[in-house]
């Protein structure tokens, strides 16, 4: 009997070690932890939703000439939880896309982590920039973001400098349309990625988001997201 309540206990024990492993997975069973992000240039917003796939409940992103993200509620610590994996399918990839110029800036999806920025790690000349960013949108816009997208086309690099701002760099995952409709995994690590994008050691606290958007190339796009999670 002692054998058995011992090895009962253990396997608890194990069991919340592994719990403290993840910040959070997302099943996507309901929205209720994502909020809108609308941008005041692009009237049309891409529409998310949660739909039934059996027993299975999954993220639905669709965009028509539309652009708009979906937030995930409060930052987390990227040193304490740097991996970030998820399940995605995209049903097509988009015909004039591509990653280097603004008029085809667009993704069939992609997933931001933004990162917080800190006034106290920041450079005089951040501070003043950021300053008048938050007195003219009510807060502080990210410091920096990595974008990890599906490219429609192969890029000689890895990683690129979004053409609307050197602090977004975007991370090619998946590429072209000889994988679409079919769903894959993804898992990689913030910290190494933020660091070979940008050379330094990232902010601390991130915000992850999804995103869906056309409104450049004024094509349509469906994409799909099984699961999100973010852990150690």
């Amino acid at each position: 009997m002692r054998m058995c309540c011992l090895m009962i206990l253990a396997g608890l024990l194990s069991a919340h070690a592994a719990d403290r492993q993840i910040y959070f997975h997302d099943d996507f069973n309901s929205l209720d932890q994502w909020e809108p992000l609308h941008f005041p240039s692009v009237e049309a917003h891409t529409r998310y939703e949660i739909l039934t796939d059996g027993s299975n409940k999954l993220l639905r992103a669709h965009s028509v000439a539309s652009a708009s993200a979906i937030v995930r509620t409060g930052p987390y610590d990227v040193y304490q939880y740097p991996r970030v994996r998820w399940r995605w399918k995209v049903d097509r990839v988009l015909e004039k896309g591509d990653a280097t110029r603004k008029d085809a800036d667009d993704y069939a999806i992609r997933v931001y982590v933004m990162f917080v920025y800190e006034p106290k790690r920041a450079k005089r000349s951040k501070r003043i920039k950021y300053g008048i960013a938050k007195k003219l949108l009510g807060e502080y816009p990210p410091d920096s973001t990595l974008n990890y997208f599906w490219a429609n086309r192969p890029h000689k690099e890895r990683i690129l400098t979004n053409p609307y701002a050197k602090e977004a760099r975007m991370v090619t995952l998946r590429t072209g349309s000889g994988e679409t409709g079919q769903w894959l995994e993804e898992s990689v690590n913030v910290i190494d990625d933020y660091r070979e994008a940008f050379g330094t050691a990232p902010p601390t606290n991130a915000i992850i988001a999804i995103m869906s958007d056309t409104d450049n190339t004024g094509e349509s796009a469906t994409a799909y997201v099984d699961w999100l999670e973010v852990s150690r």
